[in-house]
């Protein structure tokens, strides 16, 4: 087996409850995930990894499988996503399902695209990365940010780049939030997404948004009609 997509969703989001089967836009925000990895033909296994009933036959509903449930100790508010990878792994590996490649893609993912699976997938594969992910640029220079002291008082916190036009300033990126590409062999030796050996594609604001509160919820609804009217 070549390649596994692992969609992890857990039961118990707290800032936006059952997060992760709400309706977007007329269907369970998992099944966006669940339907573009279907769809990019990229995976010999699409599975959902959840602590929770009602995700896992939603999941199914939409055509994953959920092969097992996700242990207490990856379904805490303390578990990160490389324990969950790491624990799907090594269940898959005792049901004699070996895979070279393995992705994870998050549930609230709505904008993620078969085109920028594929760029992480070819990409992942052409420079042996360990790991492989998409960022966003900022969208505004880091180096010219300010912090907040006592009684509203401002400072930068680099003041050196003060008289520096932000066009002169390096770029800097973030994380976008959607899926990490892993190539096993080389994960289970770290057991982290990122690493030394980590690659990435570029996104635009348009293709990404983290969804942690309404506002968050809303602007994805926004940028999904406009994406996909």
């Amino acid at each position: 087996m070549d390649s596994v997509a692992i969609i992890t969703a857990r039961g118990g989001s707290k800032r936006i409850p059952r997060k992760n089967i709400r309706d977007f836009r007329g269907k369970p925000i998992i099944a966006y995930s669940i339907e573009t990895a279907l769809k990019s033909q990229l995976f010999d296994l699409v599975m959902v990894s959840t602590d929770d009933e009602e995700i896992a036959g939603i999941a199914k509903q939409y055509g994953a499988t959920v092969p097992f449930y996700r242990s207490a100790a990856t379904a805490n508010d303390f578990s990160i996503t490389a324990d969950v990878v790491v624990e799907v792994i090594l269940q898959l590996k005792a049901m004699d399902k070996n895979f070279k490649y393995a992705c994870c893609i998050y549930p609230t993912a709505p904008l993620i695209s078969i085109e920028n699976l594929a760029k992480g997938y070819e990409l992942l594969k052409r420079n042996n990365y360990t790991t492989v992910f998409p960022v966003c640029p900022f969208s505004f220079p880091i180096y010219r940010g300010l912090q907040l002291k006592e009684e509203g008082k401002v400072e930068m916190i680099w003041p050196e780049n003060m008289e520096t036009r932000s066009q002169d300033l390096p770029g800097a990126y973030h994380d976008a939030g959607q899926f990490y590409w892993v190539d096993v062999a080389s994960f289970m030796q770290e057991r982290q997404l990122y690493t030394s050996n980590s690659g990435s594609i570029i996104l635009d604001a348009m293709q990404i948004q983290d969804i942690d509160d309404e506002t968050d919820w809303e602007i994805a609804a926004l940028k999904h009609t406009l994406l996909y009217p």
